[in-house]
């Protein structure tokens, strides 16, 4: 069974870190794209950032570029998004996906899902 789970978020005040987590079943990790985005209230779900199945490239939206980073732990097989310099406009419900779709951005590229966790950044 395909399976993402992330886990990792939480409430922290502006300027601190998270690291988030997404635990993936073998398939998904070996042959998938896996990305991350993220939905706040009255908001679309955007594209935050995702790795490519060997972990050589990577994707950032323009405004996380620099303060995220995102990486894979082949043993584990684990996605992680690390954030540094958290800000209000970073709060969120954040997904991790798998997909192996041209387009690393769009959601329509990624075909599996996780639940979701809540990042709450306060001012």
């Amino acid at each position: 069974q395909v399976q993402l789970v992330e886990s990792g978020g939480g409430l922290v005040q502006a300027g601190d870190s998270l690291r988030l987590s997404c635990a993936t079943s073998g398939r998904i990790f070996s042959y998938y794209r896996v990305g991350w985005f993220r939905q706040a209230p009255g908001k679309e779900r955007e594209f935050v950032a995702a790795i490519s199945w060997g972990g050589g490239t990577t994707y950032y939206v323009d405004s996380v570029k620099g303060r995220f980073t995102i990486s894979r732990d082949q043993a584990e097989n684990t996605v992680y998004l690390r954030m540094d310099s958290l800000n209000p406009e970073d709060t969120a419900v954040y997904f991790c996906a798998a997909g192996s779709s041209l387009d690393p951005t769009v959601r329509s590229s990624y075909a599996y899902w996780g639940q979701g966790t809540q990042v709450t950044v306060s001012s």
